[in-house]
């Protein structure tokens, strides 16, 4: 089907450049968009949400850099599962 609507002059040139950089047609993410809030429970329709489910995940240093450490080095992932890296250890 169909239609026209309106939309403000910066939200479509958001989402045009939204859609281009997903490789999709601009109507493909207006019907992606569109689906999502039609097929999404009405807030009356959902269980209460727990605390744990709200808040959002905090994101640590330890996130960012956990795939830099040992990038393409050559040995364990974990050096405490050799003894031998703590021959000297406290001397």
């Amino acid at each position: 089907m169909r239609t026209t609507i309106d939309l403000p002059d910066e939200l479509f040139r958001r989402a045009k450049a939204q859609a281009a950089l997903r490789g999709k047609k601009f109507k493909d993410l207006i019907e992606e968009g569109l689906r999502a809030v039609v097929d999404k429970p009405a807030p009356g329709d959902q269980p209460e949400a727990t605390d744990a489910e709200t808040k959002p995940k905090r994101v640590t240093a330890h996130d960012l850099a956990k795939d830099l450490i040992f990038y393409d080095a050559e040995g364990p992932a974990d050096l405490s599962t050799n003894p031998k890296y703590f021959d000297d250890f406290g001397r």
